[in-house]
């Protein structure tokens, strides 16, 4: 089968696929016969400098534009594996992840090419750097400007094995056990389910979606996918920013989009003078998901945007997405995540492995899920994946309970996850990082509510006799071995840590104080 881009090409070719409308009034648009254009001649270029289809793997890093949309287009034609990364990685994560995944091709827009460069050295296994929207910016040696090489590459279809498989994703999540996790997923991993979904919540060719929200971000990414897959225009914000992002609805009549709780309040809060600047009217399928949405935000949205446009999904980089609650139920269930979304089984299960079959929040379980929508593997980490299954089930470790009509609540999560702003935040990797500073003797890293970003990142620690550190100190060892949503917001220090008999860290009881008095611990 061919290509879905290069039949769009075909058939609706002067149509806009990618409009990147930046600030400064710079518009660039690219139709579905360019983007098809550009993509086969990245593509092409990539086959000449020895990307192997159905093997190989590329790191892709940069702000939203389209030249991400190019690699993502000519890496799923090629059949080989996209690692996006986050370009708010430290050097020592984003050298971690780039060489766990074992890529031999790095592609960056020009603002992470300095980055590439200070960790080159730890990275054996790249043999190109390609780096696009160059322009005049001089480039490290041995860095290419990706640009002008595509501009003389073959725009012909790239020749390929006929049994090759679509490109594949590997999203990286932080891990539990301090290290981040490839999450992979095939590309036709899941099609029935999605077919399912959309048709649940109602995409049609003629939507303009805009994400909100990086594209590293497997939300933005995946319904972006969707989007193009629909034969959509997509519109391109680079980076977030709540007026600009209204004057981008208003403009090109934006019908579509996900988006995680944080910068939809920042739109909600603006001045009602300025939102009253911008007609939004078009929005048809506001995608709630990331970190749950509180009812106060919910009701502000309503207030303000069309009332039947609000969906609010749960699930996850790894099991993709497991449940919906439609705009009817936004105001009739608050706290609920929804009834299962199309093709998907929900099981709860205790700690003793028994299934939950009961009804009200005093008959609670982790959340365990069946999809096609659910990942294959975590790359070279496949014990980790088998850890989380259970009677061919998977579960990202969220406790949950259902009402008498079936709607799900997620209520805490057996795991340490903290989710501030829509960014997964695993305590284990803050730990690891704050205990290698010399004066630390232990930590303990946990979530704390925050009515802006859902929750911030406390840590309590323990300092080793005779230490002088202080917060400050804290914070700047953080900043030179975490991105920038990972340093503690706020820090307490203490003799010691509570500790169970075998010396695990009582951190649920460290929690308790600061979510008192509130239904969800999440």
């Amino acid at each position: 089968m061919p290509d879905f881009l290069s039949v769009y090409a075909a058939t609706q070719g002067d149509k806009p696929a990618v409009i990147d409308d930046r600030p400064d009034g710079t518009v660039t648009t690219m139709t579905f016969a360019e983007l098809d254009d550009r993509s086969n001649r990245l593509a092409n270029l990539l086959l000449t400098l020895g990307v192997k289809p159905g093997e190989s793997k590329v790191v892709w890093c940069g702000q939203n534009s389209p030249g991400l949309v190019i690699m993502i287009s000519a890496a799923r034609k090629l059949g080989i594996t996209a690692v996006p990364l986050n370009y708010r990685l430290s050097d020592e994560e984003a050298s971690y992840v780039t060489d766990h995944c074992d890529a031999s091709i790095v592609y960056c827009d020009v603002e992470q090419a300095p980055m590439f460069e200070r960790i080159r050295a730890q990275l054996p296994k790249v043999d190109h750097y390609l780096v696009f929207a160059a322009g005049e910016s001089p480039l490290p040696d041995g860095m290419t400007d990706v640009d002008s090489q595509v501009a003389e590459a073959s725009s012909a279809e790239p020749e390929i094995p006929e049994d090759t498989e679509p490109g594949a994703t590997m999203i990286y999540t932080s891990g539990t056990t301090g290290k981040p996790k490839g999450a992979y997923r095939r590309a036709n991993q899941g099609t029935a389910a999605a077919g399912e979904l959309v048709a649940k919540i109602g995409y049609r060719p003629d939507d303009v979606y805009i994400p909100t929200g990086p594209l590293y971000h497997s939300g933005p990414l995946g319904f972006m996918g969707i989007g193009l897959a629909l034969g959509q225009t997509v519109v391109i914000q680079r980076k977030f920013e709540a007026v600009d992002w209204l004057r981008l609805v208003d403009t090109y009549e934006v019908t579509s989009t996900f988006s995680a709780p944080t910068p939809i309040r920042l739109i909600c809060n603006l001045p009602d003078e300025v939102k009253a600047r911008y007609d939004v009217s078009s929005m048809r399928r506001m995608i709630a998901n990331a970190a749950p949405w509180s009812f106060a935000l919910k009701q502000m949205y309503l207030s303000y945007f069309p009332a039947d446009s609000l969906f609010e999904v749960y699930g996850s980089t790894e099991l993709g997405v497991n449940c919906m609650l439609e705009p009817q139920d936004q105001l009739r269930k608050p706290g609920s995540c929804g009834l299962p979304a199309p093709s998907v089984e929900i099981k709860l299960f205790d700690d003793d492995g028994n299934e939950v079959t009961g009804t009200g929040a005093d008959h609670v379980g982790e959340l365990f899920v069946k999809s096609g929508s659910v990942f294959n593997d975590y790359y070279k980490q496949h014990d980790k994946f088998e850890a989380d299954s259970k009677h061919g089930y998977q579960t990202v470790g969220d406790i949950a309970y259902r009402d008498d009509e079936g709607y799900l609540y997620i209520c805490d999560r057996k795991k340490d996850m903290i989710i501030s702003g829509g960014m997964n935040i695993y305590p284990a990797e803050i730990e690891a990082a704050l205990e290698g500073h010399p004066d630390v003797l232990e930590a303990a890293v946990f979530g704390i509510p925050s009515e802006e970003w859902g929750e911030l990142v406390h840590a309590v620690i323990v300092l080793r006799q005779g230490a002088t550190v202080d917060e400050a100190g804290i914070d700047a060892f953080s900043r030179e071995h975490l991105a920038s949503y990972k340093i503690p917001r706020s820090i307490a220090w203490s003799d010691e840590l509570p500790k169970t008999g075998s010396g695990k860290i009582l951190k649920r009881d460290l929690r308790a104080p600061f979510w008192a008095g509130r239904a969800s611990k999440v």
